[in-house]
């Protein structure tokens, strides 16, 4: 009998090691005692009188059949057993030993018999500690307390498996920029602004019990819960009643639940409302059209799509309109259907002496909401570039070729869709006025939209990315891809057009320098 000694029993990498040596030594499943096992609680102390585990010795004979020390396992073995390890269940290490044992003598196909009681126990387990790593993560509730260095976030959780070191990469992510601990009875983690710990357990009252904080997080609970929507046994399910202690909101579920009929009624009866966009229409009266663009003119603000123009009046471009006039007229535009569904026009931002423009294609939903440019992943993505290619973005101004974010709705996500031709026609008096009243030296066009609405109808993105091209006021523009194809790519490939993308960057950077 070879008695195994683990002193983490969820440490996936010290049971695989302990299970090599026992598959190199020949020694069957039956004949392994592991750690808080059936036997172990049998035996006790008197468990001592067995062989320790040891790593296998060069050249030692062993009667039973001999395995390679590095048996070859499916990647799938090495995933469930991680989730496995952290099973409460004291059985868990024999389990594994077993199931890896069979696989690596001659049952390859093993895990993909779901009817198997081996391999049932064991997925059933991985299942229920991997609803748990996702209970962990939606039911900590931390609470501020101060040290010598300011804030702390404190939480005490009670999970009913060990998944918090598996979880608490998730909290390093989430909260990177604060300081925090969860503490749970079997373990704790720490985070520090830069380094995860992971400590001995703790008891309930090493936690705080409440925060200044938790009265306004009962109110926004209680705002936000829907009595129509109610279906307690899958709220239960959810969020099952054993989590409730540690959560503030939970206080206010029993009076919640018990008045949800009579909100629910008080709802029905309620006469109906009728939605508002954020930023409604202006109400539009015969004549409203010409005022807008006196307004306009009188602002300094040349003709504006959906405005007509005066006969042998000026072009854009050969205005220079102020740009908070500029800014504003774009706010209430109308010269296409984009502005009904869309929150609200997105106008260009920068120094109205920027001598670098950056046009964009179009506002994505992020942009749209906040109602500036290129403050979404895409936006996120060209910040890094810039500093990487050695551009400053308060230098810059930017802007995108159509102002309004055209989408269509895909559940509870606005999914990007290109302007069409007219669309971006009506458009184009916007991007000029622009132009005009910030003169740039220097335009970098972000995408094929905003490269044809510099270079004309008919040019070639992929093909022409990457190169100067002057126009006939002399003004130089430099085509390249737009951040949000990179997104689009798998990891390898945007790893793989990275460079090319900096690249482009850094001819605008040098031309800057010498402009």
């Amino acid at each position: 009998m070879r008695r195994v000694e683990l002193s983490d029993g969820a440490d996936l990498a010290q049971w695989r090691e302990a299970a090599r040596a026992l598959l190199a030594d020949g020694v069957p499943p039956d004949q392994v005692l592991w750690p808080g096992g059936a036997q172990d609680d049998l035996l006790g102390a008197g468990a001592d009188m067995f062989e320790r585990s040891v790593p296998a010795q060069p050249g030692v004979a062993v009667a039973r059949r001999r395995v390679a020390s590095e048996p070859r396992v499916p990647r799938e073995f090495l995933g469930l057993a991680g989730l496995v390890l952290a099973h409460a269940d004291p059985r868990r290490h024999a389990l594994l030993y077993r199931l890896l044992w069979r696989i690596a003598h001659g049952e390859r196909a093993l895990l993909a018999m779901v009817t198997d009681d081996d391999v049932a126990w064991a997925r059933h387990a991985a299942k229920a500690v991997s609803r748990e790593k996702h209970k962990m993560k939606a039911f900590v509730r931390f609470r501020e307390v101060a040290d010598g260095q300011g804030a702390v976030y404190v939480a005490w959780f009670e999970p009913e498996h060990d998944v918090l070191p598996q979880v608490a990469p998730f909290f390093v992510r989430r909260f990177a920029g604060m300081r925090w601990s969860i503490l749970t009875p079997a373990r704790s983690a720490h985070w520090d602004g830069a380094t995860l710990h992971l400590g001995e357990g703790a008891r309930r009252g090493d936690a705080p019990a409440g925060d200044v904080l938790e009265d306004l997080w009962r109110v926004y609970y209680a705002n936000i819960f829907n009595p129509a929507r109610l279906k307690v046994g899958a709220m239960v399910k959810e969020m099952p009643v054993r989590y409730w202690k540690n959560m503030p909101e939970a206080t206010l579920i029993p009076a919640l639940v018990r008045d949800a009929g009579t909100r629910m009624q008080a709802m029905v009866d309620a006469a109906p409302t009728v939605p508002q966009k954020i930023f409604p229409a202006p109400r539009e009266t015969p004549g409203t059209r010409r005022a807008d663009a006196a307004r306009l003119r009188e602002r300094g603000v040349p003709a504006m799509p959906g405005t007509p123009r005066e006969p042998g009046g000026s072009r854009p471009a050969d205005v220079a309109p102020a740009l908070p006039a500029l800014q504003a007229a774009v706010s209430a535009c109308r010269a296409c259907p984009l502005w009904q569904p869309a929150t609200q026009a997105v106008p260009g931002e920068g120094p109205a002496d920027a001598r670098i423009m950056v046009v964009g294609e179009q506002p994505g939903d992020r942009e749209d909401l906040v109602g500036r440019p290129f403050v979404g992943p895409a936006g996120q993505l060209l910040d890094r570039a810039l500093a990487e290619a050695g551009l400053a973005r308060d230098t810059l101004y930017l802007t995108n070729a159509v102002k309004h974010f055209k989408f269509k709705p895909a559940g509870k996500r606005r999914l990007h869709v290109r302007a069409d031709a007219a669309e971006q026609a009506a458009c184009r008096p916007w991007l000029e006025a622009e132009l005009a009243a910030v003169r740039p030296r220097l335009v970098l066009c972000l995408g094929a939209t905003a490269a044809q609405a510099m270079l004309g109808r008919g040019f070639a993105l992929l093909s022409g990315r990457g190169r100067w091209y002057r126009l006939e006021d002399g003004l130089q523009v430099l085509p390249t891809v737009h951040p949000s194809w990179l997104l689009r790519l798998s990891d390898a490939e945007r790893a793989a057009a990275w460079p090319g993308f900096i690249a482009d960057l850094r001819l605008l950077q040098t031309a800057a320098t010498l402009a």
